[in-house]
């Protein structure tokens, strides 16, 4: 079980029942708004550690409701971390959410558990806590101090190889495609040529795969692993 507290905005009431159970039994305390004013007053009396935000709602848009929430964290212990969740899957959309600071943007339906996932990895990189540095067999990450470790040993990755790492260490034993690495690691960024993840994956692989055990699978057809040895 967590104490992390995750607040749901959405006007729909069975959605936002359905995930809110959905959220508690994965172990979360969970709270609710149905408009844009409720969820900004529910921040500001008890922040939460992540807001799950519909675009669409009654009074404001979830656009505003950022806005607002990033005001709040001048005032108190600093920015809300927000994953937006919302049928809007525009691309100039989730541009726009990304842009106002939002960490991650998820179109309805969902996966249940890929949400879940999501939601985990976001509060990892955002906790501030250095017992959530990441690990799998002998490697290391620590995110916020950008740092690669193999058998204690630093390894020097570029920016990109960075991220791209960290969302396989993040998906640790998950297949991730490659459609799922250019969203997550190349964002709004990229529009060419998805070979770039195989080209990326060849650079990791030269740098963190050295000797054995070796970590980062083929999945052929599908994607990418991560897979800790055993």
């Amino acid at each position: 079980m967590t104490s992390q507290r995750l607040l749901v905005v959405d006007d729909e009431a069975t959605v936002r029942e359905l995930l809110s159970a959905a959220l508690r039994f994965a172990g979360f305390g969970v709270s609710s708004a149905a408009t844009g004013s409720e969820a900004v007053a529910a921040a500001e009396a008890e922040p939460p550690d992540l807001v799950l935000l519909d675009v669409m709602l009654p009074d404001m848009d979830g656009f505003e409701v950022v806005r607002r929430l990033r005001e709040l964290a001048t005032r108190s212990r600093g920015p809300v971390p927000v994953l937006f969740l919302t049928a809007r899957d525009r691309q100039a959309d989730k541009v726009t959410g990304l842009s106002l600071g939002a960490d991650d943007y998820v179109t309805k339906p969902f996966d249940l558990e890929e949400l879940i996932a999501r939601i985990r990895a976001i509060l990892r990189r955002t906790s501030g806590n250095p017992a959530d540095l990441l690990r799998a067999g002998p490697l290391t990450l620590d995110p916020a101090g950008h740092q690669v470790t193999r058998n204690g040993a630093a390894v020097r990755l570029s920016p990109t190889e960075f991220r791209l790492l960290r969302y396989l260490m993040e998906n640790a034993g998950q297949v991730v495609s490659k459609a799922q690495i250019l969203d997550r690691v190349w964002r709004y960024d990229f529009g060419g040529d998805a070979s770039i993840v195989d080209t990326y994956i060849s650079y990791l692989r030269r740098k963190v795969d050295v000797g054995e055990p070796k970590l980062i699978r083929t999945v052929h057809g599908v994607g990418y692993v991560l897979r800790e040895p055993r």
